[in-house]
């Protein structure tokens, strides 16, 4: 599996699903997810911002990653989100058989984050709110790549600013040189 990290903004989910389509492997959005599910009661929750509970959201994930079987790679959009979540997928490989390739962290100036977030034009995405999820990343982020790391799981920062084609070639080359891509 590989993981993305990053802030709202950083691009994760368009180089995922680059990265997918160019490989032939899964991107799994966890918000994609959770929405396509079509659950009022946990689409209410994310209207609010609200964390899906861990049993909840882990269920959902599980049974995705274990329906790409037959796929080489899986990429991770979006979970793991709180340090559980992270626990129950470094100790979860008996269930869906996969393990933590890599995690990329794409990297991204604030500055650079609200361009592209005011660009993208949702009524959410002021400088404060910005600023607020910024802080919450970091403070739910930064112990979980610590986890990945005490696991001896890759974790790869990569500058994530520039084309999408430079970020897109970056992260690849990244792959490349693990063996991960071809």
């Amino acid at each position: 599996m590989i993981v993305f990290f990053g802030p709202a903004g950083a691009g994760k989910s368009v180089q995922g699903q680059i990265l997918a389509a160019r490989q032939g492997w899964r991107w799994l959005s966890a918000g994609q997810i959770l929405r396509d599910a079509h659950d009022s009661e946990l689409l209410q929750m994310m209207h609010e911002g609200k964390l899906v509970p861990h049993e909840v959201i882990t269920r959902i994930m599980g049974e995705a990653i274990s329906k790409a079987g037959d796929i080489d790679q899986v990429i991770l959009d979006g979970f793991p989100r709180e340090m559980p979540q992270a626990e129950w997928l470094v100790n979860s490989k008996t269930d869906h058989g996969r393990d933590i390739g890599v995690v990329i962290v794409l990297e991204v100036p604030r500055e650079e984050l609200l361009r592209r977030l005011a660009i993208r034009g949702r009524a959410d995405d002021t400088p404060e709110a910005i600023d607020q999820r910024l802080a919450i990343y970091r403070q739910e982020m930064y112990p979980i790549l610590g986890l990945f790391s005490e696991q001896h799981i890759p974790v790869v920062h990569i500058d994530g600013v520039g084309t999408v084609g430079e970020i897109h070639d970056r992260i690849y080359a990244e792959l490349q040189n693990r063996g991960i891509a071809l």
